[in-house]
C-alpha cells in the first residue's frame, strides 16, 4: 500500500495534482469534516472504483455553522481519519487550517437562491453560502474528474450539483445512497451526540420514512398522506420537528402529490434532545 500523503496548503496539492495528471491519472475527490464513518468510506471505494487516485479533504468549515450552532464542539479525530483514509488507500488527504481556506481580507462567497431558501436553509440561514462556498474553492484547487457526496445531505447534494452545472466546473458529481446502521438509522458525524435513550428514539426518522416510502410505492400519491406518516413516528418517539416535507427531487419544490416517473423526496429534520438530524428516502409512486 502507497503512503497516504498530507496536505496542509493549495501550493502542495497543486504540486499532487500536477504530477498525478503528468502520469495521465484520473483524481476523484471526497470532500468532509471528518470524524469518519462507513459512509464516508463507501464514498471513498466508489471513488476509487470511478477514478485513479482518490484525495479526501477534511475541513470543519466554520462558514457553514450559525452562531449558535456546534462547532466547537463538532466531533474531531484527526488521528483515526488519517487511519481510516489510509486503510481504504487514499492517496492523500487535505487538511488545512481555517486561516489557509480563509485567509485575511477574504471576502468571497458562492450563493445560491431557490435551492437554498427552504428546509435546511430556512433553518440554518447562511448554511449553505458557507459549503457552497468551500466545495466550489475545493473543486477549483483539485480540479477532479469526478467528486462524491452523500445523499444523506440531499439538500446539499443538490446545491452542489446546480453550482458545478451553473459555473461550468466540468465536475462529475456522484451522490450515493445513505449508509445506515442495522437498525436503520443514517450514519452521521452528530450521532455520536446521542445518549442511549435518544440513539434508540431516533430511529424514529427511518422508520417514518420507510413508512411513506412503502406508502407511495403501494400508490399513495397525496404528500399531506406521506408526510402525516412521517409526523406519527416523530410524535411518537418524543422528537422535536423541524421540517417534514415532499420535494420534487430535484428542484426540491414542495409537491402537494406526486406523479407516476417523476423522482421526489421525503425529507425530515429533528431534534433528539440537543440533537437536530436528518434523512431522507426517494420516492416511486406506483403507476396506476
Amino acid at each position: 500500500m502507497s503512503t497516504l500523503q498530507l496536505w496542509r496548503t493549495p501550493a502542495e496539492v497543486r504540486a499532487w495534482t500536477a504530477a498525478a495528471r503528468a502520469r495521465g491519472q484520473r483524481l476523484a475527490l471526497v470532500p468532509t469534516m471528518g470524524f469518519l464513518h462507513d459512509g464516508h468510506l463507501a464514498l471513498m471505494r466508489e471513488g476509487a472504483a470511478r477514478a485513479d487516485a482518490v484525495a479526501v479533504s477534511v475541513f470543519v468549515n466554520p462558514a457553514q455553522f450559525g452562531p449558535r450552532e456546534d462547532l466547537s464542539r463538532y466531533p474531531r479525530d484527526v488521528e483515526g481519519d488519517l487511519a481510516k483514509c489510509a486503510s481504504v488507500g487514499v492517496a492523500g488527504v487535505y487538511l488545512p487550517d481555517v486561516a489557509t481556506v480563509y485567509p485575511p481580507g477574504y471576502q468571497t462567497s458562492v450563493d445560491l437562491e431557490a435551492l437554498t431558501t427552504g428546509l435546511d436553509g430556512a433553518s440554518r440561514p447562511g448554511h449553505f453560502r458557507g459549503v457552497a462556498t468551500v466545495v466550489t474553492k475545493l473543486l477549483a484547487l483539485f480540479r477532479p474528474e469526478v467528486a462524491l457526496f452523500g445523499e444523506k445531505d440531499y439538500q446539499q447534494l443538490q446545491v452542489i450539483t446546480r453550482l458545478n452545472e451553473d459555473l461550468e466546473l466540468g465536475v462529475d458529481i456522484v451522490g450515493l445512497p445513505t449508509v445506515r446502521e442495522e437498525d436503520g438509522l443514517a450514519r452521521s458525524s452528530r450521532n455520536v451526540y446521542l445518549d442511549v435513550d435518544e440513539r434508540r428514539r431516533a430511529t424514529a426518522l427511518s422508520r417514518g420514512l420507510f413508512a411513506a416510502s412503502a406508502r407511495a410505492a403501494a400508490g399513495e400519491a397525496d404528500a399531506a398522506t406521506l408526510t402525516r406518516l412521517i409526523r406519527v413516528e416523530l410524535e411518537a418517539a418524543g422528537a422535536r420537528e423541524d421540517y417534514v416535507a415532499v420535494v420534487d427531487a430535484r428542484s426540491l419544490a414542495p409537491l402537494t402529490a406526486l406523479t407516476p416517473g417523476v423522482p421526489a423526496r421525503a425529507l425530515v429534520a429533528a431534534f433528539f434532545g440537543g440533537t437536530r438530524l436528518i434523512d431522507n428516502v426517494p420516492l416511486l409512486l406506483r403507476a396506476p
